[in-house]
């Protein structure tokens, strides 16, 4: 990883402080690494010409209509349930972004090597760039301690594991992705301050700040859900963490655990065969192979296990196809999907709303890349709440205390973030 200089972010601080003013933007951010990226460190999009919501009926088939009409840079999200051919409002989701949304953004700002692009503008890119430099927007927003609380006690989160075991047991399934939210009542946030702060703990390839309307995700994602070009599909689901230390021999002996232990290689292989099967749907026979299985990589706060999944998109299929048959992504679902996705909305504390969903572009050929919406603060501005996520895969073998500290692990950078000595 190549980090970004102070001159960098200091300059995506001041394009995320401009497109603020906006009502809808996306930034997707690489924060630096390189995982099969295009060419850029940041994308940035702002406005809104056209666009298109879910409604929960042949969203994707709508979408790829929605497209071929006008061949362009989309934007936007898949909510968890998007793949779900229903339409409910989402009254037990605290920071509602809906099903899934794409809009084609009035400008798009391309940012690498410190270099900043103009792709798309009906303004002129000097009085852009000149926006960009002379706005003062940092004060716009304050921030406040926030009295963040888990919606499972410890006790109930071990009971609840304790009984999706049971259905383990019995065969219903083989691993389930369980997930626990912690959430902020009248919270005030400056965004832009936190989103800073959060990718300065824990800059991750797949990084994204969106805002549609008054509701925020602040996004610092390892994980690739599925990337286009061309014909070519690529998968990246994580599945196998183990915590940080500063301790240099402890760090190394946790980066070794992840590379031995056969419980967090069996669920990685569990989710490489998930996606395997999901790609199959899609891609010509026989092209799908793992070209990378029980990858280690460190991150500041996590040391993860990624695999790689390819394929060659089938003669006749659309980019909708391939998001549709790949979706929610098996890393943050289990296995068997259909199944596993019975229990999470049984078992869980309300819906999960764009966690585990989706944020990323597709390009005027039908490319794209899209994330995995993990690491993510939601907030609503104007009902002033506040939420996230933590989570782990749950099998036979999973001890229910450690899958409890697994949780706290990634929950910790969050909290600290949002914390009053670091959010003041």
């Amino acid at each position: 990883m190549n980090k970004a200089d102070e001159n960098f972010i200091d300059l995506k601080m001041k394009m995320l402080n401009w497109a603020n003013q906006f009502n809808i933007f996306c930034l997707l951010d690489n924060n630096g690494y390189s995982f099969e990226h295009p060419s850029f460190e940041c994308l940035l999009a702002v406005g809104c010409e056209r666009s298109y919501t879910f409604t929960g009926e042949n969203d994707f088939a709508t979408l790829q209509s929605f497209f071929d009409e006008k061949p362009s840079w989309l934007f936007g999200h898949l909510g968890y349930n998007a793949a779900s051919n229903s339409y409910e409002e989402n009254t037990n989701t605290r920071v509602d972004f809906k099903k899934g949304f794409f809009f084609e953004p009035e400008i798009i700002i391309k940012l690498s090597d410190n270099n900043i692009e103009i792709l798309k503008s009906n303004v002129a890119a000097t009085d852009i760039l000149e926006n960009i430099k002379n706005f003062d927007g940092n004060n716009i927003e304050e921030s406040s301690a926030l009295k963040i609380i888990p919606v499972f006690t410890r006790e109930e989160y071990l009971h609840k594991i304790a009984v999706l075991q049971q259905y383990i047991k019995r065969g219903d399934c083989y691993e389930i992705n369980f997930c626990q939210q912690f959430v902020a009542e009248n919270a005030l946030v400056n965004v832009v301050k936190t989103y800073k702060q959060l990718t300065a703990v824990s800059p991750a390839p797949f990084g994204s700040f969106y805002k549609l309307h008054n509701n925020y995700c602040l996004c610092a994602s390892p994980e690739r859900f599925l990337q286009k070009k061309g014909n070519q599909l690529i998968s990246q689901p994580i599945k196998g963490t183990s915590r940080r230390e500063a301790d240099v021999e402890k760090d190394e002996a946790n980066k070794n655990y992840l590379i031995e232990s056969t419980k967090e290689k069996s669920e990685n292989v569990m989710v490489v065969d998930l996606v395997r099967n999901d790609m199959s749907m899609v891609c010509e026979k026989g092209s799908v192979k793992v070209k990378e299985l029980f990858g280690i990589y460190s991150f500041p706060q996590v040391h993860q296990m990624i695999s790689t999944i390819q394929g060659t998109l089938a003669a006749g299929k659309t980019f909708t196809d391939a998001i549709n048959a790949c979706f929610p992504m098996g890393s943050m679902t289990g296995a068997p999907k259909k199944r596993v996705m019975q229990l999470i909305e049984k078992y869980e504390d309300g819906e999960r709303g764009l966690f585990s969903g989706s944020i990323g572009y597709i390009t005027p050929v039908g490319d794209f890349d899209f994330n995995v919406v993990i690491r993510s603060i939601f907030y609503n501005k104007e009902k002033k709440r506040l939420s996230f996520f933590a989570g782990s895969g749950i099998t036979f073998y999973s001890n229910a205390e450690e899958e409890y500290e697994e949780c706290m692990m990634k929950a910790q950078a969050i909290v600290n973030i949002l914390s009053e000595k670091n959010n003041s």
